[in-house]
This record gives C-alpha cells, structure tokens and sequence, in this order.
C-alpha cells in the first residue's frame, strides 16, 4: 500500500464515458491536489454513497484547488451511465485491466458476490510532484472515508 511521501505510480486508463477517451494520470498532475478514490464498482450501495458524497463537496475540493477523480473496474460504459444517474460530475476512470488497482496494491476479490480483480475502496491524495500526501485504505471495502479529514488533507497538500 502506498503511504504518505510515496511517489504515486503513473497509469493509463480509460475515462469512463461511452467515447473511450484515454486517461494519463500524468496530465492531472501539477495542476494542484490530485483525488483519487479508488472504489469496487458502480451501482453498490456503498460506492453510489460515496460518489455522491464526493460530488456533494465537489465545490469544496475545487475550491482547494483539487481534482477530483474515482477509479474502479467497471467498464467506460457502466461508469458513464453512474455518472449521469448520480449527476456525478467529477471523471471516473476505467481500469478494466486492472493496472492502477494493481500498482497501488489496492487489488481484492468478494468471491460471495462474484466479483475478482477489483478496487478495494482507498483514497489517495496526491500533490503536484505526484507524492502521496494523504492514503486512506478500508478494512473493509463497505466502509467509507471520513470526507472532513480528507478535506483538510486536499487544503494541506
């Protein structure tokens, strides 16, 4: 798992909308606090809470001058239709292939629900040279982070 003053691993990835557009987490980076909420998939309960959480202080992260960006293993499609269900605004990003769940060491499997190879639900805070400022992993992947400490962690970073 990665820690605080950890370089974050660079990765590319789809964003997840219906164009297939690439993603470079390298063009986020050196713009201000970078989010990135790894979640195991669209359309759980616990992921749709959090996303909505993290769009409801959308405002406040932009306003700390961070983006804002969710990750999981659900195909480009799925997480465009989440996105327009929920009115998330912020992008998600496809990693089908699993590299960034995989270089972030975030990779579990919930065998009683079918699902392998997916995001366990982790926040990453990265600043403008790519360094870890803030991690937050679950001990269990229903949980969620605490989105105040988060807050002030994008305002310090």
């Amino acid at each position: 798992m990665l820690e605080p003053g950890d370089t974050a691993p660079m990765f590319s990835a789809t964003r997840g909308t219906s164009d297939h557009e690439s993603f470079e987490l390298g063009d986020s980076i050196g713009d201000g606090p970078v989010v990135l909420a790894f979640f195991p998939g669209a359309f759980t309960p616990p992921c749709t809470n959090e996303m909505v959480a993290l769009q409801e202080r959308l405002d406040e992260f932009q306003d700390a001058g961070a983006t804002v960006l969710g990750v999981s293993a659900d195909s480009p499609f799925s997480q465009g239709a989440f996105r327009e269900e929920h009115g998330i605004e912020f992008d998600l990003v496809s990693d089908m292939a699993g590299e960034a769940i995989r270089e972030f060491d975030l990779e579990i499997d919930i065998g009683d629900l079918g699902l392998y190879g997916i995001a366990n639900r982790a926040v990453f805070v990265l600043d403008e040279d790519a360094t870890v400022t803030y991690s937050w992993v679950a001990d269990d992947p229903t949980n969620e982070p605490d989105y105040e400490e988060l807050l002030d962690a994008v305002r310090s970073a």
